[in-house]
């Protein structure tokens, strides 16, 4: 899996470094949280992974705040984007070169992380730290912004990261607990050497691949529209699937099409989209996140 080659591609960088310098205790890496919150939600994420990896943490802020109606901001960043104009933003406290690993937050914007973190990277230089990448967004946005911020910053390190629904907050503090077990070896700890054996700890759930998919029961058909229904960005119709034990129930993976909502010029032509739903045990299916 892409996640264990990155931890453990981190674990033999590390294991360079440890080899080629004299022995003394262990040290915790520098880790700071860093992030962007329009609404509060990328705030939340912030300080829970803040106060589980007792790290140092800093909010981006606009010289200029976009104004706290959601049109406003969405009129403002359409005319900057038009204009080919990020928003300026004021000076970090934290200085960058103190610390090992960068955890970047942000609520996805136009498909990506929103412009003042787009303003942060011009900015800032992530060279050879580890940079793990969390996100709120309404239906998606990680992976896309994933790789705008591998491109914008080739020398970084940057890890898997984590991205849940607005929707969802209620299931951010489990989801963050599990997520940061992954990187808690590592920073804890930048000896490596037993990295292996956390990874594989009882402590830690890590769920098996996607078997092949295949075409869509009527039962499967409805575990999937129950978990779209009501979404008004949505109209799709699911058209294979695979599923997946999780820790707390069965996780599918929907490929759907997903079609125009209206009948107007500006709407996005028809498209092929992944559809991930979670479905616990007495709750209704839900899904976390659409990857276009």
């Amino acid at each position: 899996m892409r996640f264990l080659t990155l931890l453990m591609c981190a674990a033999i960088a590390l294991m360079a470094v440890v080899s080629c310098t004299p022995k003394k205790e262990a040290s915790k890496s520098k880790v700071l949280v860093l992030y962007y919150s329009q609404t509060s939600n990328t705030k939340a994420v912030a300080q829970e992974i803040a106060t589980r990896l007792d790290a140092d943490i800093e909010e981006i802020t606009l010289v200029e705040p976009y104004d706290t109606a959601f049109q406003a901001t969405i009129d403002r960043c359409k005319a900057d984007r038009e204009k080919g104009i990020l928003p300026e933003i004021k000076p970090l406290k934290a200085n960058i070169a103190d610390y090992d690993w960068v955890f970047i937050g942000y609520p996805i914007w136009f498909g990506t992380y929103a412009p003042p973190v787009a303003s942060l990277l011009e900015k800032v230089d992530l060279s050879d730290k580890w940079v793990v990448p969390f996100c709120t967004f309404g239906s998606g946005g990680l992976e896309s912004s994933v790789k705008d911020l591998t491109e914008k910053q080739p020398n970084a390190k940057i890890m898997t990261g984590y991205g849940v629904r607005a929707a969802r907050m209620d299931a951010m503090p489990k989801e963050v607990e599990q997520f940061l077990k992954l990187y808690m070896p590592l920073i804890s700890n930048p000896d490596p050497t037993d990295i292996k054996a956390n990874t594989q700890s009882d402590s830690l759930f890590v769920p098996a691949d996607f078997p092949e998919q295949h075409p869509v029961s009527a039962d499967e058909a409805a575990i999937f529209d129950a978990a779209v229904n009501g979404y008004p960005m949505l109209n799709a119709k699911a058209k294979t699937v695979a599923s997946r034990t999780v820790l707390d129930g069965t996780e599918y993976l929907f490929t759907a099409m997903d079609m125009p909502r209206e009948k107007k010029a500006d709407m996005p032509p028809a498209s092929e989209i992944q559809v991930y739903v979670l479905v616990e045990k007495d709750k209704a299916p839900v899904f976390t996140k659409v990857v276009r």
